[in-house]
């Protein structure tokens, strides 16, 4: 079990890159606005996506059939989690709640929470092949933004699973983005050890929302994107495209591994209108 759980808090990692490119981009006066802000919403919500899922995993019963059983390791529980947020367990309907209160609760990770996470595991094995973690939202703020929408995780085996976000939204002071979105997470080396170090996965999918200021986009994997665990490796994709496609036709393509070379660095590519700009990944 341990082995499970401590994969399992690296989806945080899977989600990185995007918010650093779009960190390291929003000077780029050449790039569409628009895209770049739906570049940024949707790195921003699959962060949150991220570590909803750390927060699931941590915390979810080494036994279904046990009312309140314990999480199956204290230590990830408090990688993830403050003591302020209270964790129950209702064996009968199968169903978990964080509920990190009505006044702000501050997270390992920096960020304040407040509201209900609220996860239905489906009958079976909730770490097997072909279990289904349905998450939804009650009242529920990072940083003051409301985050709403469902979100269920299917496990397919082997580390891999898939991501589907219903109805998401995230309301803001600079205004909502709203979205849906379908990952495919498929781990393709680290089977059978202990250590993260060797795991690598491909991921795939697409998202389709309106960003802050009100512009449609779709935001979808071209090529898989890779990420590997490997020490240097982590913090960035290593291969993989992503087109960002607005209401206006406009189209921003991101490449993470211009060279061909697929190595551990923080070097990608922008392409706007036929003219391509290497950028670097904070």
């Amino acid at each position: 079990m341990k082995t499970s759980t401590f994969r399992s808090l690296g989806f945080a990692a899977l989600a990185s890159s995007v918010l650093l490119f779009t960190t390291s981009c929003n000077k780029d006066n050449a790039s569409p606005v628009d895209n770049l802000e739906s570049a940024e919403d949707n790195g921003t919500a699959d962060e949150e996506n991220a570590a909803i899922g750390d927060i699931v995993s941590a915390t979810a019963p080494v036994d279904a059939a046990v009312a309140n059983g314990p999480a199956p390791d204290p230590n990830d529980f408090s990688k993830v989690l403050n003591p302020c947020a209270q964790r129950s367990y209702d064996a009968a309907t199968r169903t978990l709640t964080i509920d990190f209160g009505t006044v702000n609760c501050l997270c390992p990770n920096g960020k304040t929470r407040r509201g209900k996470i609220v996860v239905v595991f489906s009958p079976g094995v909730y770490r097997q092949a072909g279990a289904v973690t349905t998450v939804t939202l009650v009242n529920y703020f990072v940083n003051d933004n409301q985050h709403t929408g469902t979100r269920i995780f299917t496990n397919t085996g082997s580390g891999s699973f898939t991501l589907d976000v219903q109805n998401a939204s995230v309301v803001t002071p600079n205004g909502t983005h709203s979205w849906t979105s379908q990952r495919q997470y498929t781990r393709t080396a680290g089977f059978g050890t202990a250590t993260i170090l060797d795991d690598a996965y491909q991921i795939s999918g697409q998202a389709t929302g309106t960003n802050r200021r009100g512009v449609s986009y779709t935001a979808a994997v071209q090529q898989p994107l890779v990420k590997k665990f490997a020490v240097g490796c982590a913090r960035h994709f290593t291969t993989g495209t992503v087109l960002i496609t607005n209401s206006k036709d406009k189209t921003l393509l991101l490449n993470y591994d211009p060279t061909g070379s697929a190595a551990c660095d923080n070097i990608a590519t922008i392409t706007v209108n036929g003219r391509t700009r290497t950028i670097t990944l904070r």
